[in-house]
């Protein structure tokens, strides 16, 4: 029996009373869903007609642990849904993919009267329906019952109801799980499969003696005999009312078992609606972990932590992935969007929730401020592409499951941010009146307003909903100007590449009400707000003063200036560059970097912000500027400036490796802070990346060290591990090899995982790139992109995937493979003409299968290569002369 796999919760609901007055619900459904002019025939539209809403469903399913002797893995079940027709119709349409049924559909009413007859029925393939045509019409204020029989492949593909397996003892074991969300929960029965379509489910689980069934509530099991085999059946208590994809279920062999103290990281309780949840980890997940009530699946290798092998990031990642799906059963679960353009109505809440509550947990971590590196630079990144999209999209333009899909992306979940001492009370008033409802963006505008006009500090210049549809119905972000000659204050929407065409229409005309916070010479000024032009004449300079704006990034824009104001600010850094704030240490280089590649600045002047690093010691800025370096670095390693490119990273990094070789002796001392450790960790990092003599030789005799007895510091092992299989040969690569496929922790293997695609054998790396007896499917995604990253290994991963991409796209399913990260990851160092011709050809070569919820992704990767390339064009003479100026004074 497999350990330490599931713990049980029980906590307090003290939140919202539960909502039971289902036709009041169904009512305020009914106003939510979209009058959309139907097509020529209803089941051609990828939305559910609204003439019918569910109540209740009954659902047993029996899952098979074995394969049947054609080698299929199968499950049966039969459903009974209650739902209420609130407007005459003779149609049934129902979700329904990848299933058969076994019996004729069966209608009755609930009231006794006679129900009309199905006269046929088929499935609509491409809109993944149920049809049901019927003789007469169903009367509107009746409620009927529909049961369906079928069997369904359990498959692989981590959709739905599927499966995955795990070794033990030599022995694989078959284990059963599902994922609904967003719409999968189709391919596990008939259902209304919609966000908006909430019911309460009752599930019944057939499974083999001696394995454990769970589901979203409490279960009664029961042994039997069924057909001549002997089965527990397991019943489930009612769920909450709620959406069709946070159902959840699962069948194993797991055991309960308590873990230790000292093995999890530090939580405090969080008040649900569910008077108990189990946390059950899987092998294969596609996602982190799942937010559904009462039972919520994780990656093993994201759940636990163990001090003696994890690392202090593993316990970051831990602590604030369990708080993004505690988020969700506030934001997601309790109070569900209405419809999947609005994904972050869900998705970005959870994740801003996942900080504040983490923050709370931790205040030490300083989770709150780590929100602008891990997040807020990431979304930069895609915001700025004319290929973007705005937060909230047109229903009508979200209608299939690839489009559905392409929006859980970096926009939805990073681009969200809530701040100001209104929000503990905007939040209680929101899910209080929205409990077991949806909604729509408007309705969160409302009760923010409610919020700051109760608060009576707050000092808006315009209503919230015309302060926020700006930021939430357009894309991207604006770029802010100050001229401290004049004071001028002007904004412009920020694009990589200016002269790319933005067809995505605007009715603001991509014109921003920013909050301007702002410093002069070191001192914070009072806050104002930038409409259109203004001139600000205290922000006029003279002498040496400087003026920065955006202090501490509290918002969304880039900023640049004068060039005489930019040279006051260097001045700053390199002779007391504390006098700045962390956090703007860190944005002044990646404003100034982004603002290089898209022509506004001199790249000399964005390589001149980095001269303060030999000085540096904090983590953030740090942070910042190794992002962008070593973005610089692998667009620019094609060129001729690559070798003065490493002597000037050298000659950066060498003082931070050195500062902490002293303060940590011989990097034996761990220190207590929770971002020191992150700065301890990119010190050892770039010391080795900038190939520092100490740093290699380090990490090559602990390597040989651990070949005789493991005993590498958990926080510094990935880079261990990639500098000495990078600098070594084929013992220390089979050696990581053996330890990779041994190894019992799932953080040790992804370490090791990536470490393996650091060698500079390409035979290797060509071997290990995609070998599903290698690899797990969830791991693909990530074996090809660590291929990628090493520059070895860079065309043999594109060439991978552009050779293999119909078996990747037909073969893996987007449960198993994270296409979209896939195409950003092997692209993302493109930077020539002849790779943007690649990726265009590639994206002709293979319209006919289609990229599914990569279609975005490759869109991205083309402008970005495109942006790339007339980089570097017209700004190698100016890099090489910087550099080499550079690498004179060393």
């Amino acid at each position: 029996m497999r350990k330490g796999c599931f713990s049980t919760m029980c906590v307090l609901c003290t939140v919202v009373a539960t909502v039971s007055v289902a036709t009041l619900i169904g009512i305020w459904i009914f106003q939510l869903l979209p009058s959309i002019d139907p097509p020529a025939v209803l089941w051609d539209s990828y939305r559910l007609p609204t003439a019918l809403l569910p109540d209740t469903y009954h659902v047993s399913l029996w899952p098979r642990l074995r394969p049947s002797p054609a080698g299929i893995y199968v499950f049966t079940g039969n459903s009974t849904v209650v739902f209420r027709c609130v407007r005459e119709t003779d149609l049934i349409l129902i979700h329904s993919y990848k299933l058969n049924l076994t019996a004729e559909p069966t209608l009755t009413a609930l009231s006794g009267t006679p129900a009309p007859i199905i006269h046929s029925t088929w499935m609509q393939d491409t809109t993944q329906y149920l049809v049901m045509q019927l003789n007469s019409k169903l009367t509107a204020g009746e409620s009927y019952v529909l049961r369906t029989e079928f069997v369904g492949k359990l498959g692989n593909d981590l959709e739905g109801f599927y499966r995955t397996a795990y070794k033990e003892g030599g022995v694989i074991r078959t284990v059963v799980a599902s994922k609904m969300h967003p719409i999968h929960t189709r391919k596990t029965f008939p259902c209304f499969d919609e966000p908006a379509m909430k019911a309460v489910f009752h599930i019944t689980l057939h499974h083999d003696r001696g394995t454990v069934a769970l589901s979203n509530s409490m279960e009664i099991r029961v042994d039997t005999v069924v057909d001549g085999t002997p089965v527990t059946i397991t019943r489930f208590k009612p769920t909450e009312y709620m959406s069709p994809y946070l159902l959840s279920m699962f069948v194993s062999d797991y055991t309960n078992v308590q873990s230790r103290e000292d093995t999890l990281v530090g939580a405090r309780t969080m008040c649900f609606i569910y008077s108990q949840s189990y946390v059950v980890t899987l092998p294969d997940v596609h996602y982190g972990g799942t937010e559904n009530w009462g039972l919520i699946t994780y990656r093993e290798k994201r759940l636990f932590y163990e001090p003696r092998i994890s690392s202090n990031r593993d316990k970051q990642s831990t602590a604030t992935l369990i708080a993004h799906d505690l988020g969700h059963m506030w934001f997601g679960n309790l109070v569900t969007l209405s419809w999947w353009n609005e994904v972050w109505l869900s998705e970005g809440l959870a994740l801003y929730m996942s900080y504040l509550s983490a923050d709370y947990t931790e205040p030490n971590w300083n989770l709150k401020d780590l929100i602008v590196l891990n997040d807020i630079h990431r979304v930069f990144a895609v915001d700025a592409l004319a290929s973007s999209h705005p937060l909230s999209s047109k229903e009508e333009d979200i209608m299939k499951p690839e489009q559905i899909s392409e929006l859980f992306d970096t926009i939805s979940y990073s681009k969200v941010g809530l701040r100001g001492s209104a929000h503990a009370q905007f939040t209680s008033t929101y899910l209080q009146t929205f409990a077991y409802k949806n909604t729509v963006v408007s309705d969160l505008w409302d009760h923010l307003q409610r919020a700051v006009d109760a608060n009576g500090t707050v000092r808006l210049p315009r209503p919230v909903r015309e302060i926020m549809d700006r930021w939430v119905l357009q894309m991207g972000f604006p770029l802010v100007t100050i001229n401290t000659r004049t004071g001028v204050v002007t904004q412009q929407h920020f694009l990589l590449e200016p002269d790319a065409a933005v067809e995505t229409p605007s009715e603001f005309n991509y014109e921003w009400i920013v909050p301007i916070t702002w410093m002069k010479s070191g001192m914070e000024q009072k806050p104002d707000w930038l409409l259109q032009r203004k001139i600000h004449s205290d922000m006029k300079t003279v002498g040496d003063e400087w003026v920065m704006l955006n202090v501490n990034l509290t918002g969304y824009y880039r900023v640049n200036y004068d060039s005489e104001n930019w040279e006051r600010i260097l001045e700053q850094l390199r002779t007391d560059h504390q006098v700045i704030p962390e956090m703007n240490r860190a944005q002044i280089v990646d404003d100034a970097f982004n603002l290089a590649r898209a022509g506004i600045i001199p790249v000399a002047l964005a390589l001149n912000t980095t001269v303060f690093l030999s000085k540096e010691t904090s983590y953030i800025p740090w942070e910042s500027a190794l992002m962008n370096l070593d973005s610089f670095y692998h667009t620019f390693d094609q060129t001729d400036v690559c070798g003065n490119m490493k002597k000037y990273f050298k000659k950066q990094a060498t003082p931070l490796f050195e500062h902490f070789k002293a303060i940590t002796p011989g990097w034996m001392r761990v220190p207590a802070g929770h971002t020191d450790q992150f700065d301890r960790l990119n010190a050892f990092r770039v010391g080795c990346t900038a190939e520092v003599d100490a740093c290699l030789n380090l990490t090559v005799s602990w390597f040989s060290q651990w070949m005789e007895e493991p005993a590498v510091d958990p926080n510094l092992r990935s880079t261990v591990y990639c500098s000495a299989i990078a600098a070594g040969g084929a013992k220390e690569w089979e050696f990581a090899w053996r330890m990779f496929q041994n190894t019992s922790v799932a953080t040790e293997a992804e370490r090791l995982m990536s470490a393996l695609a650091c060698t500079r054998d390409t035979q290797r790396l060509e071997s290990f790139t995609l070998n599903p007896v290698k690899i797990r499917k969830h791991e693909a995604t990530s074996v090809i992109v660590q291929v990628a990253r090493n520059k070895a290994g860079r065309a043999l991963a594109w060439n991978f995937v552009r050779q293999n991409w119909k078996y990747i796209f037909t073969e893996y399913g987007a449960g198993s493979f994270s296409f979209a990260e896939l195409i950003h990851g092997v692209t993302q160092a493109f930077s020539t003409q002849d790779q943007l011709d690649q990726l265009r050809r590639f994206k002709e070569d293979h319209s006919d299968i289609g990229f599914g919820p990569a279609a975005w992704a490759l869109e991205l990767a083309m402008e970005k290569t495109k942006a790339n390339v007339k980089w570097v064009t017209e700004s190698q003479p100016e890099v090489k002369e910087w550099l080499s100026a550079a690498a004179g004074r060393a």
